[in-house]
């Protein structure tokens, strides 16, 4: 079954109940009417004859509304990236997938500053043109039986895509990648079987839906269960979302380990008492935090690995079994294994290799770029670009993206290691970023960014207790605020492009 299909079917059962609580709006939406206005939505968006349907709203139930609804009318949404460079990202959509109509939102264009870009339809505009007699068909239609509903909206097929979100652009121009109804139910399933979700969860949603952990974990799985969801656009408002989860007390919150800290520094004990399940993902959890989280809340983080392309979880922590400093182990349905990068043979425990990864969670493809499709899927495995290795008791562990590791004197070191090394010793109001840059003599050499001013001779000191030399930073630069990507993630390109920069202007 299509995933906007068993929506109409969470609708019907559970009617009267909250789908949607929108802090932002102050909006509460039953699954009742939440059906009754994809339904509409589904019917504005027929007028536009493309494939694709690019959506650049915040997260709110007025962009949970607008998939729904483009689900509905038989088109794919595309999701725009907002949080930087807005203007940019829409029209590198529009081209990368050929297709023009947009829907956004004029209050987010005037919030951001973004021009107005050739294509974009504002959902205010569409909410004022809905007349008494759309209401009135879309209200008949919602009376009737899910079975009948469906045959109403557009059908298809599992392997159809429910949607086109793109890769960070972290390290290179991002790819679109096309996941399915299949990759994304799959992936539900087999992480609901490890991490039980149920329908009287509230899920509290912060995550911007144009990434696919808040595309999937915000929006499709609390559907899939028939949660309510909390909606809230700016993960970064960290007091306003401790006052949102004492308030509305959510079950569950999934969040990046950026978000989790700014949270427990604004929040008081007994604010998060009511979390059952905090999930942390999209980055490395800095073992810090961790410890924070269970002395201050008595809240112990879950742990998860997964990528764009895998729809996204792969693998994670769970409460029966859980080894700090560990992505956990990976999920029923779900293959890895870890490649030799040299001699693709499989490694041994403990051995450190490219991960891949094989089962319904890996997508369709790359749009329209078949070659490089082929390179990333290999005999239905997936090569993720990270590094890793797997325990001899299946606990998966990252060890870094393949492209975070630089030969220095014929060794390979981790970089993400060595920011994991530094992380420990730094003051902890303090946050790095460690990259690779050329170097004359030895062709390339790590300096560590980081956002105060720092005792450099007593961190390196403490720095090679648990280090090599050869892998010690060689240079310190000051970023007052790191570059961050929509997701929270750092955005390691710009930081690194700023480092070199900033070394080119001291040798000037």
């Amino acid at each position: 079954m299509l995933l906007h299909q068993h929506f109409v079917r969470s609708a019907k059962k559970y009617g009267h109940k909250l789908a949607f609580i929108d802090r932002a709006t102050n909006r509460r939406v039953t699954y009742s009417r939440a059906l009754i206005a994809s339904l509409i939505l589904a019917g504005k968006f027929k007028q536009y004859k493309e494939e694709y349907l690019g959506i650049m709203i915040p997260t709110s139930v007025g962009c949970a509304l607008s998939i729904l609804g483009a689900l509905m009318s038989g088109r794919t949404p595309v999701m725009i990236n907002y949080s930087t460079g807005a203007a940019n990202n829409a029209r590198y959509a529009q081209k990368k997938c050929n297709f023009k109509t947009i829907i956004t939102s004029r209050a987010l264009l005037e919030k951001i500053n973004c021009p107005v870009v050739d294509g974009m339809v504002f959902i205010e505009d569409i909410m004022k043109g809905i007349t008494k007699s759309d209401k009135l068909r879309a209200a008949l239609k919602a009376k009737l039986p899910a079975s009948w509903i469906m045959r109403m909206i557009h059908g298809g097929h599992e392997d159809d895509n429910i949607v086109i979100l793109f890769t960070s652009g972290s390290e290179r121009d991002p790819k679109a990648v096309q996941l399915t109804h299949r990759n994304i139910s799959s992936n539900i399933e087999s992480f609901s079987k490890a991490i039980p979700l149920y329908e009287h969860d509230r899920m509290l949603a912060i995550l911007p839906y144009f990434h696919v952990f808040g595309y999937n974990i915000n929006l499709w799985t609390p559907l899939y269960f028939g949660m309510t969801i909390i909606t809230y656009a700016n993960p970064l408002d960290y007091k306003t979302i401790c006052t949102i989860i004492r308030e509305e007390k959510p079950a569950v919150m999934a969040a990046t380990p950026s978000f989790l800290r700014g949270y427990l520094h604004k929040s008081e004990p007994g604010d998060f008492k009511s979390l059952r399940l905090t999930v942390s993902g999209a980055d490395k959890c800095p073992e810090p935090l961790h410890r924070e989280y269970l002395e201050k809340h008595g809240i112990t983080l879950i742990e998860g690995y997964g990528t764009t392309e895998t729809s996204p979880v792969i693998s994670a922590n769970t409460f029966e079994h859980i080894r700090l400093g560990s992505i956990g182990k990976a999920f029923a349905g779900v293959q890895v294994r870890i490649e030799n990068y040299e001699t693709g043979a499989d490694c041994a425990a403990g051995e450190v290799g490219r991960i891949l990864v094989k089962g319904d969670l890996v997508m369709k493809g790359y749009l329209d770029e078949p070659e490089e499709t082929a390179m990333h899927i290999r005999q239905g495995w997936y090569d993720t670009g990270d590094m890793g290795y797997m325990d001899k008791d299946g606990f998966l562990w990252h060890s870094g993206r393949l492209k975070r590791f630089v030969k220095i004197g014929g060794e390979m070191v981790s970089l993400v290691k060595v920011e994991e090394v530094l992380e420990k010793v730094l003051p902890a109001d303090v946050s790095c970023c460690v990259v690779e840059v050329p170097d004359v003599l030895k062709g390339s050499k790590i300096v560590a960014a980081v956002t105060q001013q720092i005792d450099e001779k007593m961190i390196l000191k403490q720095m090679s207790e648990e280090i090599p030399n050869i892998a010690l930073p060689k240079q310190f630069i000051v970023i007052e605020e790191l570059p961050k990507m929509g997701s929270g993630k750092i955005d390691f390109r710009t930081v690194t492009k700023m480092v070199h920069d900033r070394l080119l202007m001291e040798k000037v």
